[in-house]
């Protein structure tokens, strides 16, 4: 089974920025499209970011576009997502997941999903 792991959460004042990490272990995260979402208290799960594998392109939630960058590094088997000029409202755990589409749009399912990351937003 594909296992994915998340680091880099955390508490951080408004305005401040954190790095997530996205990695997985005896498997080759540029063979699949991954996807980063949220999930805040009493809210349901939503869609932050997504990169296609191949491709590349990126997609983002226009709740954070222009403040969070996804990226990977093949060398390192690692997906990123940049968080700058943080909000309270970003608030939330946050999970990546991957699925086997060559595009981030579409209906496949993200099949595979990290244990997921706190970040918390406070002053």
């Amino acid at each position: 089974q594909l296992q994915l792991v998340e680091s880099g959460g955390g508490l951080v004042q408004p305005g401040g920025s954190l790095r997530l990490s996205c990695s997985a272990s005896e498997f080759t995260l540029a063979y699949w499209t991954i996807g980063w979402f949220r999930q805040a208290v009493g809210k349901e799960r939503e869609g932050v970011s997504c990169i296609a594998r191949r491709s590349g392109s990126t997609t983002y939630a226009d709740s954070v576009r222009g403040r969070f960058t996804i990226s990977r590094d093949n060398t390192k088997n690692t997906v990123y997502l940049q968080m700058n000029s943080l909000k309270p409202e970003d608030t939330a755990f946050y999970y990546c997941a991957a699925r086997a589409s060559d595009t981030c749009s579409g209906t496949t399912a993200y099949a595979y999903w990290g244990q997921g990351t706190q970040v918390t937003v406070s002053s």
